[in-house]
């Protein structure tokens, strides 16, 4: 169908829609975080390919065998326009250059021209020009005759392999690229051309980030940076210092980002290169915008103010500043959205004119596919955060109509399987929130048979949500759930790379509850309320959904796949317990109960998700308060009591069960479960508690208790600007004189002394007492030592270190004096992660830090309980040492006892 056409019928559509209802109600339905940065910050990817002998060290070609004077004039010509961004007229000199070397029969030269010619073809986005460019000059370098010959002939092939790995990127066939770049590594190496070698792996890099590869490319991107610190400043060492820091706001590790990107800055201020310097200007303004929105979460409003303004002044400088055309576009583009998300309308108005024009002045490309769908998304960003549609503003909804119908056609010239399944599944969207179900629908579906024809789980699953969004809103919820199992099952075989679905999102630890989390969350809505809801397949389903779910979670906050697991039914860890699964939904609370020979129990609340949110986390905020009104604590536990236990309350007791385990959702993890109360008793009273991510993380067979030893670690002293923990020498001592310990005080407790004694003598039990957080971002979860902090991420190699065997783990570890990060909703997702990144069965934490004097009295006799009998289980343990608090005057109310939470194997 002609473009003009295709796009007449689609707004021919999209204004009879708007005539009917306004729009307005769909607008207010847009998922705008799934895709606005995801799909266009792809460009990045592409947007400056290292070539050695190109882009970066144009100046410096090496030398080649001497040909004709009028061909070497030609040849440098070339590059003279080619430097000044006059790509027509070098094509145009170079063509001329190759055919005079053919006529003359100088090969190599011949070769070396073709190269040329193919980057600038690439620059005009002429792609078949190039293809036939450097495929002719890879022929003429390859073929026997010159295979083995000398460092000049090696180091020009090595060139064109780069050169072809960049056009195979822009043509989306990443894969190739990445092996043409990988032969180009290695003949560089051939030759000792180490910067060739580190251009090269940079490019590789680039390719695995195309790919969704983004741990792949974050190790050889630091393997990149050894080399890059010993290297005199250069576009190379500029651009691998971007390369890197971008790689790492992707994986979260936001503050070295910002410090790799002001050194790339800084190396191309001092090179005096533009390009170089609005590259890094736009990378940093990305880390910027992705700190302000950590600020949000943290709640850190002038944190945030400063941030966003930060990240405006760097996109400001990039589009001023740049010689790229499509750089300054995608600066533009980042400060439009920000300045629309931001509420600052009448700033991001004017930058639309100039953002327009530019999008129509581009040549069909992956770019301008991208461009127009970023565009799209941000006008209708821009619209919603306005909250009304005025006839201009009706005007703008067609046009993202007109928008994306052309990013799609172009998409299909172009032959980009990936463009156009972006396209295509964008436009669906549309269709889908505009209520023209069937053609979203068609749409979807094409964009996922494009997808799984190229293996592309990153966004296959995407559509695969989105087709079963389309069969549950129509009703046919059998087939919405198997849509929903099928994109589950995809995100599944995305864990070792999970980061690859938010591709370069500033909002990189967040963005997962925006595109990922509600994927989970509305399968488990389907299975809880389809006709059959109470049917044991769905609600095994539903459980191993949940258990999926915070697996991804712990995935995410890692930014990697290091957890093995495998399913476990509760009779195999013990016929003793009860595990509870709650989950909030939009409008309920839905909670599943397993018991150790029984049937799955589903009871629900009928609640909007909001409600209940509010009060979870009025519990969670005023029990952690020492000034709280008690009596507004016992009234909100006792609210959560009734939906979590009261429902089940007869069946928990007829089934004898000893230990309550709960694995639980969102905010809920934030709250001490043993302290729900039913109006005469705590729970603690009546059970043992303990909370695991989920039996999937469990052995399923406890080991042995060994005699009990400890090692105790912990620093009383101000510190670090930590305060002093007076109370931490005396818990220490304490814990000694009940069982036998080694002791590691303020001086003694660094991170090697803590490994050294873990080798020499591997304790069942290791005790710190020090000043930790448990965040939901791994970078600000962390323990405090003498000599600095403890990483949650270096947790295992220093409880374990690397030759270590690994078959015995530490039976608990136990954090004394540690809180979760204050203002951050979900900071006990930290606690979960601190607890099996330790490699420990169990952990002891605190959700905060209430005074040491009643930690240091819990924690005796916690460990006196312990070593009573080899039989009691850690939780029964905790709840006689909770309980003995909660009978003591001065410690009764629930700030004292009750923010100790067991973590793991309850055994």
């Amino acid at each position: 169908m002609p473009l003009r056409q295709f796009c007449k019928n689609i707004l021919l559509r999209f204004r009879s829609y708007l005539d009917r209802d306004g729009g307005k109600k769909w607008l207010l339905q847009f998922y705008l975080g799934i895709l606005i940065f995801s799909l266009f910050n792809i460009i990045t990817i592409t947007e400056f390919p290292l070539f050695k002998g190109s882009f970066a060290k144009f100046k410096n070609l090496p030398a080649v065998a001497q040909s004709s004077p009028s061909s070497q004039q030609l040849m440098q010509q070339g590059r003279e326009f080619f430097q000044a961004e006059q790509f027509s007229q070098a094509a145009t000199v170079w063509q001329q250059a190759a055919s005079v070397l053919k006529t003359s029969e100088d090969r190599l030269n011949e070769a070396l021209a073709l190269n040329y010619l193919s980057l600038a073809y690439q620059q005009l986005e002429q792609w078949q020009e190039a293809t036939e460019a450097i495929s002719s000059s890879l022929a003429i370098l390859q073929t026997n005759e010159n295979r083995d010959t000398g460092t000049e002939e090696l180091s020009i092939l090595a060139q064109a392999l780069n050169t072809q790995g960049h056009l195979q990127l822009a043509l989306g066939k990443p894969e190739e690229a990445l092996a043409a770049w990988q032969e180009a590594a290695a003949t560089y190496s051939q030759i000792s051309d180490t910067e060739g070698a580190i251009g090269s792996q940079i490019n590789q890099a680039q390719a695995m980030q195309a790919l969704g590869l983004y741990r792949r490319a974050r190790k050889t991107l630091e393997q990149v940076e050894v080399s890059l610190q010993n290297q005199p400043n250069s576009l190379i060492k500029a651009t691998g210092l971007r390369s890197l820091g971008n790689a790492l706001r992707v994986s979260g590790d936001l503050e070295k980002s910002r410090n790799l990107l002001q050194q790339s800055l800084k190396v191309s201020q001092q090179l005096d290169s533009n390009l170089a310097i609005s590259a890094a200007q736009l990378s940093l303004g990305n880390t910027a915008r992705a700190i302000a929105q950590r600020a949000i979460v943290l709640k850190n409003t002038e944190a945030e103010k400063t941030e966003i303004q930060a990240a405006l002044d760097a996109y400001q400088t990039a589009a001023e500043i740049s010689t790229s055309s499509k750089l300054r576009l995608q600066a533009q583009l980042n400060q439009f959205s920000l300045l629309a998300g931001s509420q600052r309308f009448s700033e991001a108005e004017s930058l639309l004119p100039a953002i327009q024009l530019q999008i129509e002045q581009l040549p069909a490309s992956r770019r301008s596919v991208y461009a127009r769908i970023n565009l799209a998304y941000s006008l209708l960003s821009f619209v919603n955060n306005r909250e009304k549609l005025t006839n201009n503003n009706q005007t703008q909804i067609t046009d993202v109509a007109n928008v994306l119908a052309i990013a799609v056609q172009q998409s299909k010239t172009l032959k980009d399987n990936r463009a156009e399944s972006y396209a295509l599944g964008s436009l669906g969207e549309l269709y889908e929130l505009s209520k023209q179900s069937q053609e979203a629908q068609n749409l979807t579906q094409q964009a996922l048979v494009l997808a799984q024809a190229m293996n592309a789980s990153d966004i296959a699953y995407r559509w695969q949500w989105q087709l079963g969004r389309l069969l549950k809103e129509r009703g046919e919820k059998k087939e919405a759930i198997a849509a929903y199992s099928v994109a589950v099952e995809t995100l599944q075989s995305l864990r070792s790379d999970l980061v690859a679905i938010n591709r370069d999102n500033p909002d990189v630890q967040f963005s997962f509850r925006e595109s990922v989390e509600p994927v989970y969350r509305e399968l488990v809505d389907l299975l809880v309320t389809a006709e059959d809801e109470s049917s044991q397949e769905n609600l095994r389903q539903a459980r191993q959904v949940i258990e999926s779910l915070q697996l991804a979670e712990l995935d995410n906050f890692f930014q990697e796949a290091c957890l093995d697991a495998k399913p476990v039914q509760i009779d195999q860890v013990d016929a003793g317990a009860a595990v509870i699964y709650p989950i909030i939904l939009k409008d309920r609370l839905a909670v599943i109960l397993a018991l150790p020979q029984s049937s799955l129990r589903l009871y629900s609340t009928l609640k909007p998700q909001q409600e209940i949110e509010s009060i979870v986390n009025e519990l969670q905020q005023d029990i952690g308060r020492l000034a709280a009104n008690n009596q507004q604590v016992l009234q909100s536990s006792q609210q959560v009591y009734d939906w979590l236990i009261r429902p089940v309350e007869a069946e928990l007791k007829q089934s004898n069960a000893q230990t309550l385990v709960f694995v639980l959702d969102g905010l809920l993890r934030n709250v001490p479960m043993g302290a729900l109360h039913d109006g005469q008793q705590y729970l603690i009273e009546k059970y043992s508690i303990a909370v695991t991510p989920g039996l999937q993380l469990l052995p399923p067979q406890p080991l042995a208790r060994e005699e009990l030893e400890v090692l105790t670690a912990g620093i009383s002293e101000e510190r670090q600007g930590f305060s002093k923990l007076p109370n931490v020498e005396r818990e220490l001592q304490q814990i000694n004189d009940k069982v036998p310990s080694r002791i590691l005080l303020n001086q003694e407790f660094t991170n090697s002394n803590l490994q050294k004694e873990i080798k020499l003598s591997p304790f069942p039990v290791v005790h710190i007492a020090t000043h930790g957080q448990f965040s939901s971002q791994s970078e600000q979860t962390f323990v405090l030592s003498w000599d600095g902090v403890i990483n949650v991420k270096d947790l295992d190699s220093l409880l374990r270190g690397k030759e270590e065997d690994l078959s015995r783990p530490i039976e608990l570890l136990v954090f004394s004096a540690c809180e979760t990060a204050e203002g951050d909703s979900r900071a006990a997702l930290g606690l979960a992660g601190i607890a099996v990144r330790a490699g420990a069965r169990s952990t002891l934490a605190t959700l905060w830090r209430v005074s040491d004097n009643s930690t240091a009295t819990l924690m005796v006799r916690f460990y006196e309980e312990l070593a009573k009998e080899s039989s009691i289980t850690k939780a029964e343990a905790l709840r006689r040492a909770q309980l003995s608090l909660l009978q003591e005057r001065r410690y009764r109310i629930p700030y004292f006892w009750a923010p100790y939470v067991l973590v793991g194997n309850w055994r």
